[in-house]
């Protein structure tokens, strides 16, 4: 169960195995069944959990009820609302599994002892931190100077395996258009090729 999240964490740091044995008990194993929220908005996020198996998205609605999706997480990925965790405030997210789960997660207290014991962590966080900034920053760009078509084919190319896993209407919602937007896009495409 445990050699999935090890192999991640070692791209980001070296660690002993009484550390990695350490941050296993801190660890809780989850199987959450399809279609669970694992927040919603309004609650105080007090996870955030590794995926083992599964996928899940994150979204928040706006004023009228229409939703945006702000992250597909599959295997190998983190999954939290970071603002609510960090932070111990309500949540503007909903994150819900779109298939059956199983979740490597720790909690906010848990996460403190892990960095008081053992501050490298602290690094790997960081770092991951940087890479989902990084991810955010290009898909404003991407919002602001892509067309739809430039930004369905980039998911399309950037996650192949997600992309196989959750329904057109969610894609578009991630992309930022209607479903019925992408559809016009998609068949658009197709007469071109």
């Amino acid at each position: 169960m445990y050699e999935v999240i090890d192999r991640f964490v070692a791209k980001y740091i070296q660690l002993t195995q009484e550390e990695l044995d350490f941050f296993h008990s801190l660890l809780k194993h989850k199987k959450v069944r399809k279609k669970t929220f694992l927040l919603q908005e309004g609650e105080i996020c007090n996870f955030e959990a590794f995926v083992l198996k599964g996928c899940i998205r994150s979204y928040y609605l706006d004023k009228d009820g229409v939703e945006t999706i702000l992250l597909f997480a599959v295997e190998d990925w983190w999954v939290s609302d970071l603002t609510s965790f960090s932070e111990q405030k309500p949540s503007n997210l909903f994150i819900e599994t779109l298939e059956d789960c199983e979740l490597l997660s720790i909690d906010f207290a848990s996460k403190t002892r892990l960095f008081e014991k053992i501050p490298a962590f602290e690094r790997m966080f960081r770092l991951m931190v940087q890479r989902s900034l990084g991810v955010l920053q290009q898909r404003f760009y991407a919002s602001v100077s892509q067309t739809a078509e430039e930004r369905y084919l980039q998911f399309m190319e950037k996650y192949p395996l997600v992309a196989q896993r959750v329904p057109q209407h969610q894609i578009a919602r991630y992309i930022g258009v209607s479903p019925e937007f992408l559809s016009k896009v998609r068949s658009t495409m197709y007469k071109k090729h």
